[in-house]
């Protein structure tokens, strides 16, 4: 079988109706990060049906392998499978039927998407030069999956690609755009030890509250005196718990946060800068301080070659009207990053905001999200014509 543009939108026009089918099931049946287990047993089920091989990554990952029929490149194709822990308010046809849990950020339709890809691309084996790697991932929300694939070996080959929706973009738009992409997420938590006295007599303590509360502010002065003012740097601190009644000095507090950069040696200051900070503000106080971090992921990146490989198979596919390769970076993270660092690749957002539908306009996250499920349809385009393009040097 050959291909052309034309006949992959064709054939992926032919799966509209399954490509909804299956994002709307995933929809209605949202498990969170790293609680993916049905969730992982549909997608084995599908790519089964396509006489694909499965492996468990992890407890809930899924990775599945097609080999064409003549030598050449690896390619790595990756959608994140988990929910949010959230309500979802939005009445519709296909509303989560597990309380408390909501696809709010699009995972169902990546994994639809990607999964309408595999079928079709299964079809066209004698035109794969090479391997194409099927990698759904687990736990994207909570920084975990992507490593564990890496970890067990599976992320290797000559490029990757992933895809994500966004609602800021109209449906029907694609952006591919070089360079920092997103930021990286580093956890904190910073636990202050003081000791207790009587509020009327703070000298006989150590005082954790106000201890906390100079780390606080000192984090906002490494923002803005120790980086430069045109980096993007997030030092949040969302939650301080301390004390145990109002009238006795604090002898203890924990703040939690997180940091977010664009950049990796700007991460690598400003985590020790952080910890400098807590540890001798503590200190000159009579306290101590300690700062534990969680890794939950690197800056996503989009080397020049790969996004510009995107880019033109982006414009064949809609147009260079409805290509955006300069879209403003955002400082939400995303794991896909940690695939970007063993193999270069791009990472990709395609439009599913339709001014006519409000919760396909709305943020994600929103407990009212939804998408113009027209952007399934452009996902899976995008998916089969890179790999196709790519694994017989068309681009």
């Amino acid at each position: 079988m050959s291909y052309s543009i034309e006949t992959i939108k064709k054939e992926v026009s032919q799966e509209r109706d399954q490509l909804v089918s299956l994002r709307r099931y995933l929809h209605t049946h949202p498990e969170l990060p790293r609680e993916e287990y049905e969730t992982a047993k549909f997608i084995e089920e599908e790519l089964h049906k396509l006489g694909l091989n499965t492996r468990r990554v992890g407890e809930t990952g899924v990775y599945a392998l097609l080999e064409g029929t003549k030598p050449g490149k690896a390619l790595i194709l990756r959608a994140d499978i988990d929910a949010l822990p959230i309500t979802e308010t939005h009445e519709c046809p296909y509303k989560s039927v597990n309380d408390g849990k909501m696809h709010a950020c699009g995972h169902d339709a990546h994994t639809a998407a990607l999964l309408g890809a595999a079928k079709i691309l299964v079809n066209h084996k004698d035109d794969i030069k090479g391997s194409i790697a099927f990698c759904f991932q687990q736990a994207e929300e909570i920084g975990y999956g992507a490593n564990i694939f890496v970890n067990e070996g599976l992320v290797k080959g000559d490029r990757c690609f992933g895809i994500h929706l966004a609602s800021n973009i109209e449906c029907g738009k694609v952006s591919a755009t070089a360079g920092p992409n997103n930021a990286s997420v580093d956890y904190f938590k910073i636990k202050v030890n003081g000791s207790c006295a009587h509020v009327s007599t703070p000298e006989l303590g150590i005082d954790a509250v106000y201890i906390a509360s100079m780390i606080t502010v000192g984090a906002q002065g490494l923002v803005t005196r120790r980086t430069n003012p045109t980096d993007s740097v997030i030092i949040g601190i969302g939650k301080i718990v301390a004390g145990t009644a109002y009238n006795i000095v604090a002898g203890e507090a924990v703040l939690e946060g997180t940091i977010r950069v664009m950049y990796p040696e700007i991460r690598s200051q400003v985590k020790a800068e952080l910890k400098a900070l807590a540890e001798n503000t503590a200190k000159i106080y009579g306290g101590e301080a300690s700062i534990e971090y969680q890794d939950f992921t690197a800056p996503l990146i989009n080397p020049e070659v790969p996004t510009h490989e995107v880019q033109l198979v982006a414009t064949k596919l809609f147009g260079s009207d409805n290509v955006i390769t300069n879209r403003k970076y955002s400082l939400g993270g995303d794991d896909f990053a940690e695939f970007n660092i063993e193999v270069p690749g791009c990472y990709a957002y395609v439009g599913s905001g339709n001014p006519n539908i409000k919760e396909t306009t709305l943020a994600h996250h929103d407990s009212s999200f939804d998408i113009d499920e027209r952007c399934l349809e452009v996902a899976t385009q995008l998916h089969v014509a890179y790999a196709l393009d790519y694994l017989n040097d068309n681009i």
